[in-house]
């Protein structure tokens, strides 16, 4: 794979989740990163660009639709396709995180399953 996957979410117990289950799908351990909030995630993202984020919507200091927008706004770092994770269910606010360039949605919660399935769907174009 070129480049890492990064997990953005507020829960630890949902980033572990998330990362158990990207695992799973064969994505190895050292690719993946964790941050906390959106502007955690540019950090990261700042020092190494990913290959895939798997984004929450509802975060503290910077929620994810403020991360893509800035992320969209930022030449210094390239962009990456987007998978919302998130309890969000409000449609013009998923409407508006495809416009940003999200690529999928999975609601949560969800079973480890459907994570599994969606990003192994995704390895190919990520390899």
């Amino acid at each position: 794979m070129n480049g890492s996957i990064l997990i953005v979410d507020d829960s630890p117990i949902m980033r572990k989740l998330v990362r158990k289950s990207v695992e799973i799908a064969g994505f190895p351990a050292e690719t993946l990163r964790e941050a906390e909030h959106g502007l955690a995630a540019l950090a990261c993202l700042a020092e190494e660009p990913a290959a895939l984020i798997l984004l929450d919507l509802n975060m503290p200091i910077l929620d994810g639709e403020g991360f893509a927008r800035q992320l969209l706004a930022r030449d210094d770092i390239p962009s990456a396709p987007i998978i919302v994770v998130s309890t969000e269910s409000n449609r013009d606010r998923l409407d508006r995180m495809r416009a940003l360039g999200a690529i999928g949605v999975l609601q949560k919660p969800f079973e480890p399953e459907e994570l599994v399935e969606l990003v192994s769907s995704l390895k190919e174009q990520l390899s």
